[in-house]
C-alpha cells in the first residue's frame, strides 16, 4: 500500500518500539509546548501562570475534542491498511481531516466569543481574568491548525510512518521555545506573547505538514484533504472516536470543577498548582499514551489481519515498558516534588503547595500508565466503550470525592487526593475488565 508500512509481519519488539518512540517524542514535543511557556510565564509570577492555567483547561478540553479525528484516523486507517482496502484508507484520511476542519471552526468559534464568562467561572481577580480572557481568545484562533495537524499526525501514525510527525512537531517546538523569551520578555508583551509564539508555532506545523503531503509524500497516493461527508465513514469514525473523545472532554469538565475548587480553597495559588501540577504530571499521561498510541496502531493492523498471537505479545511489552516508566516517575514526584515544581514556579509558597499536588499524585502515576496502555489494546480492537465507561465513571466520582475530604477538612489536598485515588481505581478496573474479556476475543 503506497507509504505505509506492514506491521502485521516482523519482530514485535522491535516494530512496537520504532513505531512508540517516535510518537513518544512528537508528544513530549506537544507537550512542551505548555511547559516551555509556564516555565518562562512562571518568572513573571503566579498570578500570570494562574491565567494562563485557567486557560490550559480550555486548551486541554480543545486536545480532547481533537482526539476525535486523531483517534479517528489512527484505527479506521489503520485498520484499513491492515485488510489492504487502500480505497477505505483514502477516504477514512479524507473524512477525519473535513470533520476536524469543521468540529474547530464551530469550537475555536464559541471560545472566543464567550470568553468572557468562561473565564469568570473561575473566580479569579479582575486583572488576572482580563488576561485570561486575552490569552483564550488568541489561542482559539489556532484551534484550526491544532485539529488538522492532530488528523494529519493519526493518518501518518495508521500508516506506521510515526518518526513524520516527530519532525514536523519538532520543529514548531523550536520555534516556540526562540519565540517566547522574544515576545515575552524581548517585546514586552507578557502572557500576550506567549499566546502569539505558540499560535505561530502552531500554524508552522501545519502548514509543513500540508506542504509533506502535496509536495514531497505519497502517502495512500495522495487522498484529498477535503470531501463531501459519507454516511459510511463519518459513521465509522464517531462510533470508533467518539467515546475516547467523549471521556478525555468530560474529563477537562471535571478538572475545569475542580480547578475552581482549587481557587476557592487555595485562591490563585490553588489553581495555579492545579493547572501547573497537571502539565507536569502530563510527562507520565503523555508517554503512556504515546505507548498506547503506537499499541494501538499495531494492534488495529494484526487484529484486522487476524494476527492474534501478535496483538497478546504485543500487549505484555507494552506492559513492562510503560510500568518500568510509570514507577521512575512516582518515585521522582513523591521525593522530589518541591524540586520539581520549582523549575516552573519559583516562588516558595507556589512550588511548596505545587509539591504537596505532585508527591499525593504520585502514589497513582504506575496505575495511570496501566490505565491508558489498556485504553491502547481496547482501540486497537475497535472496542472504545469499555474505556470510556471505566474513565467517565471514576473521573465523575472525583467530584463528589473532593467534596467530602474538603468537608472533612483536608482544604485543596482534598483535591490532591481525589485525582489521585480514581487515577488508582481506573488502572485496576480496566485491567481486570480486559483479562476477563481477553479469551473470548484473543
Amino acid at each position: 500500500m503506497l507509504g505505509a508500512k506492514n506491521l502485521t509481519q516482523g519482530p514485535i519488539n522491535r516494530q512496537l518500539f520504532n513505531l512508540a518512540m517516535p510518537i513518544m517524542a512528537t508528544s513530549f514535543i506537544q507537550m512542551a509546548y505548555s511547559l516551555t511557556d509556564m516555565a518562562w510565564v512562571g518568572r513573571l509570577g503566579s498570578e500570570s501562570v494562574a491565567a494562563v492555567g485557567a486557560v490550559g483547561i480550555l486548551t486541554w478540553m480543545s486536545g480532547s475534542i481533537a482526539l476525535l479525528n486523531k483517534v479517528g484516523s489512527e484505527v479506521s486507517v489503520g485498520q484499513s491498511i491492515g485488510a489492504r482496502s487502500q480505497e477505505d484508507a483514502r477516504k477514512f484520511a479524507s473524512h477525519n481531516i473535513t470533520i476536524a476542519l469543521l468540529i474547530s471552526v464551530c469550537w475555536g468559534g464559541l471560545l472566543f466569543l464567550f470568553a468572557n464568562p468562561i473565564m469568570g467561572l473561575f473566580e479569579l481577580k479582575a486583572h488576572i481574568t482580563d488576561n485570561a480572557v486575552t490569552y483564550l481568545r488568541i489561542v482559539s484562533t489556532g484551534l484550526p491548525f491544532v485539529f488538522l495537524s492532530a488528523a494529519f499526525t493519526g493518518i501518518y501514525n495508521a500508516a506506521g510512518r510515526s518518526k513524520i510527525p516527530f519532525y514536523v512537531s519538532g520543529t514548531g517546538l523550536i520555534m516556540n521555545i526562540l519565540l517566547d523569551p522574544l515576545f515575552i520578555f524581548g517585546f514586552g508583551w507578557g502572557t500576550v506573547g506567549a499566546a502569539l509564539a505558540t499560535w505561530l508555532s502552531e500554524a508552522t506545523v501545519f502548514f509543513i505538514f500540508v506542504y509533506k503531503l502535496r509536495g514531497k509524500d505519497d502517502l495512500l497516493g495522495r487522498f484529498p484533504f477535503f470531501v463531501r461527508l459519507k454516511k459510511k465513514y463519518t459513521r465509522r469514525i464517531f462510533k470508533l472516536s467518539l467515546p475516547v473523545a467523549t471521556l478525555n472532554t468530560l474529563f477537562a469538565f471535571v478538572n475545569m470543577f475542580l480547578s475552581r475548587t482549587a481557587s476557592e480553597q487555595g485562591g490563585h495559588i490553588g489553581l495555579m498548582a492545579f493547572t501547573t501540577g497537571g502539565q507536569i504530571e502530563a510527562i507520565t499521561w503523555n508517554t503512556s499514551q504515546d505507548f498506547s498510541t503506537g499499541l494501538s496502531t499495531f494492534i488495529a493492523q494484526n487484529y484486522a489481519a487476524g494476527q492474534k498471537a501478535r496483538v497478546r505479545q504485543a500487549w505484555k511489552t507494552t506492559l513492562w515498558m510503560t510500568a518500568i516508566f510509570g514507577t521512575c516517575c512516582s518515585l521522582l514526584f513523591i521525593f522530589f516534588g518541591n524540586e520539581v515544581f520549582s523549575i516552573f514556579v519559583p516562588e516558595a509558597e507556589a512550588y511548596r503547595v505545587g509539591g504537596d499536588y505532585l508527591r499525593i499524585d504520585g502514589y497513582s502515576q504506575l496505575f495511570m500508565m496501566l490505565e491508558i496502555t489498556m485504553q491502547g489494546v481496547f482501540y486497537g480492537i475497535g472496542r472504545t466503550v469499555p474505556p470510556a465507561i471505566v474513565s467517565i465513571t471514576c473521573n465523575y466520582m472525583r467530584i463528589p470525592v473532593a467534596l467530602l475530604l474538603v468537608h472533612m477538612g483536608l482544604g485543596v489536598d482534598a483535591i490532591w487526593w481525589a485525582v489521585s485515588g480514581t487515577t488508582i481505581a481506573k488502572g485496576i478496573i480496566l485491567t481486570a475488565w480486559f483479562v476477563f474479556i481477553k479469551k473470548k476475543i484473543l
